[in-house]
């Protein structure tokens, strides 16, 4: 569970003053017990509003759950996941990029190599991770990190969480497009099984660049998209009203991707998102990560490289005149 009560999001506010409501007559109770009944009332009213809103998002809904700022990110998983897990630093070049964190997880039955992007908490933190936006030197650690799960034959999982790969100067003068391409390459030609899982925003090629997996995951209320829908208004419609519209044409969402053929599974969120509960979000994530290694993990090295290779070749469609 978060330390903090949730945020509530725009769309929320409807909620909000609900609860405000309810807690305001909690508040006069000691004084009017007759109140115990309207504020029996206003708390099922509460839920029907709650369970109503939750089964009906639009798009850009979906989109704010994704980015809230207390949603649970790959230290919270990783924590959850194995309390003692190992943290590895460093892409054995000199640096090590914040925004990417790998290391080792015992995970059920299996010991796997983790790598996931962090947007971190405080502003200090958020600062050094670029908001979530790694650097080369981030995909060069995660690159080692492949190279080290399959030397060793362990499966590797994947936390996607990003609005895409960091665009600074630096990072161009340091061979971005070239670290997310080796990734790219590297990932299609392993031989030991991947699943990437998309938590929060898959963004571009900052998020396939860990992403590149044999079976892709999906949280709920995550959005997978090649562009951000406010990149996509401004290009399409030159205007910052049309976020809502971009966010419907790109069929962002976990469900419209999983109807696409694009993922392989969506794994429910706690009602309301994920930041309302980070141990259930934990244990749906893990339940669904090792069903899927307990099928990867029984084929054979050249059968996982084929397969990875396979998935990504049969995405998409065309017609022929």
């Amino acid at each position: 569970m978060t330390d903090k009560k949730p945020v509530p999001l725009e769309f929320e506010q409807p909620l909000q003053m609900l609860a405000q409501q309810i807690e305001a007559l909690e508040n006069q109770l000691q004084d009017q017990p007759e109140l115990a009944d309207d504020i029996d009332r206003l708390q099922e009213q509460y839920e029907k509003l709650r369970r109503s809103l939750y089964s009906n998002l639009d798009p850009r809904d979906h989109l704010q759950i994704a980015r809230h700022p207390q949603r649970p990110y790959s230290r919270d998983y990783f924590e959850r996941w194995d309390e003692n897990w190992v943290e590895l630093h460093g892409d054995r070049k000199g640096m090590d990029d914040p925004a990417m964190v790998t290391g080792l997880v015992d995970l059920g039955p299996y010991r796997v190599v983790v790598v996931g992007t962090q947007k971190g908490r405080s502003l200090r933190d958020k600062q050094q991770c670029n908001f979530g936006m790694p650097q080369p030197e981030g995909y060069r650690k995660a690159l080692r990190l492949f190279k080290h799960a399959e030397k060793f034959g362990l499966p590797i999982i994947t936390i996607i969480d990003t609005p895409g790969a960091y665009p600074g100067m630096a990072a161009e003068e340091h061979n971005q497009a070239e670290a997310i391409a080796v990734n790219l390459f590297e990932l299609a030609g392993l031989k030991v099984p991947v699943v990437a899982i998309v938590t929060g925003e898959g963004g571009s090629g900052g998020a396939l660049a860990v992403g590149v997996a044999n079976k892709v995951l999906m949280l709920e209320h995550s959005v997978y998209s090649v562009i951000s829908p406010e990149g996509c208004a401004s290009i399409l419609w030159r205007a910052n009203d049309k976020v809502a519209e971009a966010c419907r044409a790109m069929k962002m969402t976990a469900k419209e991707i999983k109807e696409l053929g694009v993922i392989d599974e969506v794994i429910p969120e706690p009602l309301g998102g994920a930041h309302h509960d980070y141990d259930v979000s934990a244990a749906n994530t893990k339940k669904a990560i090792i069903k899927q290694l307990d099928n990867l993990t029984k084929m054979s090295g050249a059968d996982v490289r084929a397969d990875i290779q396979k998935k990504f070749r049969q995405i998409g469609a065309f017609v022929e005149d």
